[in-house]
C-alpha cells in the first residue's frame, strides 16, 4: 500500500512553498506523481456559461486577473518542484473556488495536502472554512500543514489519536504509507475509562495489533485529561515531540455551513505540527 498520486493546493500565499516542499517530499518517498492545483476563485458554473462575462466586460477583466493570479501560484509550484527534484509532477489551473476545486481533484488522488488557515493572511480565493470543507467533503485523507514552523519532512515520530471511531479507523488505514516509514509510532488513548465499550478490555491494543500486521510497531500511551480533549491531545503531541498527528475528523455540513466537532475545531485552530485527517 502506497500513495501513487499526491495533490497539493497551490496559491500565492507566503506559506505555499513550505506546503509544496512537504508534498513533494512525500511524493518522492512514495514514488508518487505530484499534482499542483491552483484555483482562480471564480465559480466553474460562471466560467462555463460565459454569459455574464460577455454581458459585462468588467467581469471579464476580473476573471483574467484571477487567472493570472493563479498562474503565478503555479509558477511557484513549478520552481519549487524542480528545486526539490521530483521526477513526476504536473500543474493544473482550475476555474473554481478553492474548496470545491480541490475536492473534485481529490477524487483522483491518494493524498491531499493543504494549509492551515493563517488568520493574518486573508485570501480572496480561499474561504475561511477551506480546511474544514476539504476534510469533510474530499473523501480522501487530508494532510494539513501548519502556517507556523518548518516541516519539510514529517513522519519520524507519529502520534495517533485513537478513540475507536469510524473516522479514526479510516485515518489510521489511510496513514499506513506514512506510518511504515516512521521511527516511532504511538497510539494515544485519552480518558479510556469513559469509553470501555468502544475500546475493549485493553484500550488501544487492538489497533496496535492491526498495525503490527502491517509491519508497524506501535506503542500505546494512555492519558488521563482533566482539561478538554482538544488541548490535551495537542499538549500530548508536543510532549511526545510528534512531527505528525493522525486523527479522525468530525463534523457535518448544511449547505456551506460547517459544524465541526469540538476536538476537530480546536486542533485545526491551534495545531503546531502537520495533522493527517480523514472523515
Amino acid at each position: 500500500m502506497s500513495y501513487k498520486t499526491v495533490l497539493v493546493h497551490v496559491d500565492e500565499s507566503e506559506h505555499a512553498v513550505a506546503r509544496i516542499r512537504l508534498a513533494a517530499s512525500i511524493a518522492m518517498t512514495q514514488s508518487a506523481h505530484l499534482i499542483g492545483t491552483a484555483m482562480t476563485g471564480a465559480s466553474r458554473y460562471l466560467v462555463q456559461t460565459r454569459m455574464l462575462a460577455e454581458m459585462d466586460p468588467h467581469l471579464k477583466t476580473h476573471l483574467d486577473f484571477l487567472k493570472e493570479r493563479a498562474r503565478r501560484g503555479l509558477d511557484i509550484f513549478d520552481k519549487t518542484a524542480q528545486q526539490v527534484g521530483i521526477a513526476s509532477h504536473e500543474k493544473r489551473l482550475v476555474d473554481d473556488e478553492a474548496g470545491g476545486g480541490i475536492c473534485l481533484q481529490a477524487r483522483y488522488a491518494d493524498l491531499v495536502v493543504i494549509g492551515q488557515n493563517d488568520p493574518d493572511e486573508r485570501s480572496p480565493v480561499v474561504m475561511p472554512d477551506f480546511p474544514q470543507y476539504v476534510v469533510l467533503n474530499s473523501g480522501r485523507p487530508v494532510l494539513l500543514v501548519p502556517y507556523s514552523g518548518q516541516c519539510e519532512h514529517i513522519g519520524k515520530q507519529v502520534l495517533i489519536a485513537w478513540d475507536g471511531s469510524m473516522s479514526a479507523t479510516r485515518t489510521v488505514t489511510n496513514a499506513i504509507p506514512l506510518l511504515r516509514r516512521a521511527q516511532i509510532v504511538e497510539v494515544a488513548v485519552i480518558n479510556a475509562g469513559a469509553w470501555t465499550q468502544t475500546y475493549g478490555g485493553l484500550p488501544g491494543a487492538d489497533i496496535a495489533t492491526y498495525l503490527g500486521r502491517h509491519g508497524i510497531t506501535a506503542e500505546v500511551v494512555q492519558h488521563q485529561a482533566d482539561e478538554a480533549i482538544g488541548p490535551a491531545l495537542l499538549g500530548l503531541a508536543e510532549k511526545q515531540q510528534a512531527d505528525l498527528l493522525v486523527m479522525g475528523g468530525y463534523g457535518h455540513t448544511r449547505f456551506r455551513e460547517i459544524v465541526l466537532g469540538e476536538v476537530t475545531r480546536v486542533v485545526l485552530e491551534r495545531m503546531a505540527m502537520p495533522v493527517l485527517m480523514s472523515y
